[in-house]
């Protein structure tokens, strides 16, 4: 490990009604610098897209981890999106010195880890993290819409669009919704 090894560490996914959550780790190589790392939700599908494959390229070690609806239910949206962020950075192939945690918590880690307040638009190994997460939480969504077709999981990612709830009203929960979420609890009554 260098003592310049630095994770940085993001969630995508804590707000829908459905899917996982999920977390990412990168560590940087500083020999390869990638331009426009920015919060991903600022940028366009297209360019997530290629700055996750540039990403995936040219860092150091990146990893990919998520906690399912059903581990969600069980242990509440914070301590999944926490757990996840754990297993990310556990399954790093290059354990990091430091980890920046987007947010105002971080997961207990083996390493040092500090907490970075917005720091998807801050650091460019969390900007990172944020965006391999999106783009990877994104394609499983697609996936999960065509299993379960009809709440249009495609094109709101799960989360709690108008659409999304009178689906939910229509058609009930299916088996990738967080049933501990109010409008799925309540969709599920009906």
């Amino acid at each position: 490990m260098a003592q310049n090894d630095v994770a940085g560490v993001d969630e995508v996914g804590r707000g829908p009604l459905a899917g996982p959550v999920v977390a990412a780790a990168v560590i940087l190589d500083p020999a390869r610098p990638i331009a426009g790392l920015m919060d991903s939700k600022s940028l366009t599908p297209a360019r997530r897209e290629a700055l996750a494959v540039l990403i995936r390229e040219r860092s150091l070690a990146w990893s990919l981890a998520l906690c399912t609806p059903g581990e969600i239910d069980e242990m509440n949206i914070l301590r999944a999106t926490l757990e996840a962020m754990r297993r990310a950075v556990a399954t790093l192939t290059r354990p990091p010195a430091i980890a920046l945690v987007d947010g105002n918590r971080c997961p207990e880690l083996n390493c040092a880890a500090y907490p970075v307040v917005k720091g998807d638009g801050r650091a460019p190994c969390i900007s990172a993290a944020s965006i391999i997460a999106k783009v990877h939480r994104d394609a499983l969504m697609a996936d999960l819409d065509q299993i379960h077709p009809g709440y249009g999981l495609a094109t709101h990612k799960g989360y709690p669009t108008r659409a999304h709830r009178d689906a939910l009203v229509r058609l009930g929960p299916s088996p990738c919704h967080r049933r501990s979420f109010a409008p799925v609890r309540e969709a599920g009554m009906r």
